[in-house]
């Protein structure tokens, strides 16, 4: 699902973007792939933990430069981040408590994907225009 349109210009943010996209990708696949439910709910588990902690390094990282450069977003930037951190939490919850239902997993693979593209074609693009604008001003 990675696209070189979707590459920001900063290569510590691109290489975490990278990441979440191969494993979502890989996440949907085991889904919607042949096989028991039950043989995949291993896999569920193992995606919703590594979410957890990803997105918190990840979005740790990406705030931290957006300081580094004062990107004038900064807040609304960590206000999505907060929401998505939560978003997965609730869905790490509700896997939990369905005992891994197959339909909430497909959900929770469709929100992580669609929030995803979401997110790095939009929001984080604009980190990167802000980067290149500064680059060609010089006040970075």
């Amino acid at each position: 699902m990675w696209k070189e349109s979707y590459r920001i210009g900063i290569e510590l943010i691109d290489t975490q973007h990278q990441e979440l996209f191969q494993r979502i990708t890989d996440f949907l696949k085991v889904i919607k792939g042949q096989g028991k439910w039950e043989q995949k709910i291993d896999r569920v588990k193992e995606t919703s933990s590594f979410m957890q902690s990803y997105v918190v390094k990840h979005f740790s990282d990406e705030e931290v430069y957006q300081k580094k450069i004062n990107y004038p977003n900064c807040e609304g930037h960590h206000q999505l981040h907060e929401e998505f951190k939560a978003e997965v939490s609730k869905y790490a919850e509700k896997l939990v408590e369905s005992g891994y239902n197959e339909d909430v997993a497909q959900e929770f693979a469709g929100k992580l994907m669609t929030w995803l593209i979401y997110h790095v074609a939009k929001e984080d693009q604009e980190i990167g225009k802000y980067v290149r604008l500064g680059e060609k001003t010089d006040e970075r």
